[in-house]
């Protein structure tokens, strides 16, 4: 029997192998978290496909987004990423993505962890949509606006509304896959494990 997916990912292998295995599932692995946030940064204005083909040349490029590290980047590191034809080579989207990795690292501070900060915005609990068509998902919604006011607020970069509600959705904090998709109550299931 063919599985039902959503839309959004039918007809190319890697965007299908992402949305089985991770898209939607609830990360609270802040290190798996900023990966995410970064990859929703650079793409900005791009597809998520174009970002998927790319992840593992970002890996290696990001120091497998260790943001420890990233946060101690200097000119000379900085200039490398932008000879680098494996990632998008956008200045600003890579100074921001030192940036991001410093203030991620006060937030951590702050709240002992950066998931704790983010999912405090949904109260701990992914939050359960009923999408039937995935061109209905919003592309933001009010909870999206605070989260991203916030970060803009911290100094954050490249947070607006539309990349953070994709942060959402990739990180489980939101569900929205389609009802009729196999992973709707596969990833409906999935909670947090203490």
């Amino acid at each position: 029997m063919l599985m039902k997916r959503c839309g959004w990912c039918v007809g190319d292998p890697l965007y299908e192998a992402y949305h089985d295995n991770e898209w939607g599932v609830p990360v609270y692995d802040d290190s798996t978290i900023f990966e995410f946030l970064i990859l929703e940064t650079f793409q900005a204005g791009l597809s998520w496909i174009t970002i998927l083909r790319k992840r593992e040349n970002f890996r290696k490029a990001l120091d497998d987004f260790d943001y420890k590290k990233i946060a101690t980047y200097d000119e000379s590191k900085y200039n490398s990423l932008l000879l680098d034809e494996g990632i998008i080579r956008n200045k600003l989207k890579i100074k921001s993505t030192i940036t991001n990795a410093q203030l991620f690292m006060s937030v951590q501070k702050e709240f002992g962890s950066f998931s704790e900060y983010i999912w405090s915005f949904v109260d701990g609990k992914p939050l359960q949509n009923k999408v039937k068509n995935y061109k209905e998902a919003p592309a933001n919604t009010e909870i999206s606006d605070a989260i991203s006011k916030d970060l803009k607020k911290r100094g954050f970069k490249f947070v607006g509304s539309t990349v953070i509600y994709a942060h959402m959705q990739a990180t489980g904090m939101v569900n929205d896959h389609e009802v009729s998709c196999f992973r709707y109550n596969e990833v409906r299931s999935l909670s947090k494990k203490d």
